[in-house]
């Protein structure tokens, strides 16, 4: 496997579906970073050279935050929003859906399982 920006990728994908495995590189990312380093996209990892891997860690280390210093900022980012008591801030700490969706129904995956409160059942129609 070859270690770039502290993430082994995997050796039997190509380079641009394996460069992914970095956190902060998407499919456009990787594209880019490949281009920059001159590599073909469609070649395996396996058969990089090692001037080949040393030349896109170098673009990546140059031009891109990925990995420990991108979670951090993002990290230093919501704690600042909680610090200066903004309204997305708020929903940060509250664990609600920060942008904008409805949760009186949905939110689901944000809220966590339903918690079942006694009495709560819809009335029965009387006639």
């Amino acid at each position: 496997m070859a270690r770039i920006a502290g993430v082994d990728i995997p050796r039997e994908k190509r380079v641009d579906v394996s460069l992914r495995y970095i956190f902060g590189i998407g499919p456009t990312t990787a594209r880019e970073v490949l281009g920059q380093a001159r590599v073909d996209a469609g070649i395996r990892v396996r058969d990089l050279t090692e001037p080949q891997v040393a030349k896109i860690r170098e673009v990546i280390d140059r031009g891109f935050t990925v990995e420990g210093d991108l979670r951090r900022e993002i990290a230093l980012n919501i704690k600042r929003l909680q610090e200066i008591g903004s309204y997305r801030g708020l929903r940060h700490r509250r664990n609600l859906p920060v942008r904008g969706q409805r949760t009186r129904t949905n939110a689901r995956t944000r809220r966590g399982t339903r918690k079942t409160v006694a009495g709560r059942k819809k009335a029965v129609a009387k006639t």
